[in-house]
């Protein structure tokens, strides 16, 4: 707890609901989302940069593959830490940590002379991209009365669905006229300056918690998370020929550590020092939500990678066309997310979540009659379809998630979702890829080399059913959750 003479630097911890929502808190929020934006956008921006990267580097599509790989795994090993560092390190001390590692690796990244360098920018710049969606979040918790919660998840799920989308159109953009060096040139500046107004106007917010780190449990997270997600990476290297261990090897170890970490953390929470507080799914309305925000995210991942290769290999788009292509949906989902939020203020969360999931589930089933004569604006119209549903499922399950947890577990609930995200978000890339790659190796007779765009858009075609099944699946899932006041502070 805060002594009496840094009383000031903390925000108590009141009900929301009673806490003034002023300007100096609507800045911190701003500036959260913005910075947030930022630094999600560049999970998806190398993607279309990877032709670019293997000629001008001298690498195989292989080895420019961990770029991506190597971000997600970064990401997966430091955001079930985040909880525990939201609760023992000063907001502003935290945010300042978490945009100056991005800054870092965005200059390192930026200067990089060959593959190696360029992979260590993109570790740092996963440091600190996977402690700032947590941050916002459990800000958000904090800060924002109940009553105003809906506008402001809208707007956060604007930068968890939204950032990941526009990352192939402006790095096609970019690379049109310049480098692929200046796809951390231009992002490095406006880092540089949520992290100065951020240093000075980031308010601190809830109470600290004097706790010990249990190392056990970061190596226990490590290995789970970390092992899950390279396994997961490796399927679909592994369909493709590249992987360089059996996706088992990984997977089976991840699973092992993370059902050794789940004991551990049941253990330590009885003395309030858990990693990850797993009491957080105690509240029905979160557990349900975790569930969805998995379905959700494999299907938005899943479609970022799958019609990118569906539009250049099949129908022959260049990366430009294809950034261009998914450019009307991301900016569709970020109109949509604030409407969103105002209707779940006004009307709660189930005639946005239920639609929403529906909405999801045909538009993936959808594609599945795409083939190689499939206009682009049949795409273009199905991917504007998919993204009315995803902006119907991201805004309400994290505003009902979040706000049925009390204050004193929003971070490790926050923590949980972020990690759950990240983690169905590589299970969907890999489950899409292998799908597709399986199916299309198959059609063409067992030979990869005779793999033409028929066979790429059966692929295709298997892999978004799946997909509309999965989505499916979490609109039956949609039907039970329920906002329930009496849970908001009952958990634990």
């Amino acid at each position: 707890m805060p002594t009496s003479d840094d009383a000031s630097e903390f925000t108590e911890p009141h009900d929301p609901a009673e806490r003034a929502f002023g300007p100096r808190e609507r800045l911190a929020i701003w500036l959260l989302l913005g910075s947030a934006f930022v630094v999600i956008l560049n999970e998806t921006i190398m993607g279309v940069a990877l032709p670019e990267l293997m000629h001008t580097l001298g690498i195989s599509a292989s080895e420019g593959q961990w770029l991506t790989t190597a971000f997600l795994l970064t990401m997966s090993v430091v955001i079930p830490i985040t909880g525990m560092l939201i609760q023992r390190v000063p907001t502003r001390a935290l945010f300042i940590a978490a945009m100056s590692l991005f800054s870092v690796g965005t200059l390192v990244a930026a200067l990089a002379p060959g593959l190696s360098m360029l992979l260590v920018g993109r570790v740092v710049q996963a440091c600190g991209t996977a402690i700032m969606m947590p941050l916002l979040m459990t800000t958000v918790v904090t800060l924002v009365p109940a009553g105003q919660r809906g506008r402001i998840m809208g707007r956060i799920s604007i930068v968890m669905s939204v950032a990941p989308a526009l990352g192939p159109t402006v790095s096609g953009m970019i690379l049109e006229v310049l480098s692929w060096r200046w796809l951390f040139l231009i992002v490095l500046p406006i880092a540089v300056v949520a992290l100065v107004l951020g240093g000075a106007r980031m308010p601190n917010v809830g109470v600290r918690k004097r706790t010990t780190i249990d190392v056990l449990s970061v190596a226990l997270s490590v290995l789970g998370f970390g092992g899950l997600v390279f396994g997961l990476s490796e399927i679909g290297s592994a369909a493709n020929g590249n992987a360089l261990v059996p996706p088992a090897i990984p997977a089976g170890v991840g699973a092992v550590a993370l059902a050794l970490f789940i004991w551990r953390q049941l253990a330590l929470q009885r003395a309030d020092r858990a990693l990850l507080d797993l009491r957080t799914f105690k509240s029905r309305p979160y557990a349900l939500s975790v569930i969805l925000i998995a379905c959700a995210a494999m299907a938005l991942f899943g479609s970022l990678i799958l019609v990118p290769i569906y539009a250049q290999n099949v129908l022959g788009l260049t990366p430009l066309q294809t950034g261009l292509l998914l450019l009307p949906g991301g900016l569709l989902m970020g109109l949509l997310g604030p409407v969103v939020g105002r209707i779940i203020d006004a009307k709660g969360i189930r005639p946005m979540l239920i639609p929403g999931t529906i909405i999801t589930a045909l538009a993936l089933l959808s594609m599945g009659l795409f083939t190689e004569t499939t206009t682009v604006w049949q795409v273009l119209a199905t991917h504007l379809v998919l993204s009315v549903g995803l902006a119907g499922v991201f805004t309400p399950l994290f505003s009902v998630s979040l706000g049925s947890l009390p204050v004193e577990l929003a971070s490790h609930g926050s923590a949980m979702l972020s990690t759950v995200q990240q983690v169905a978000g590589a299970a969907g890339t890999a489950l899409f890829v292998t799908v597709m790659t399986l199916i299309s190796v198959s059609w063409a007779g067992g030979d990869p080399a005779a793999v033409d765009a028929e066979a790429l858009a059966h692929g295709t075609r298997v892999a978004f059913i799946i997909g509309g099944v999965i989505a499916s699946l979490g609109a039956i899932v949609a039907l039970f959750v329920r906002e329930a006041e009496a849970e908001q502070r009952s958990v634990a």
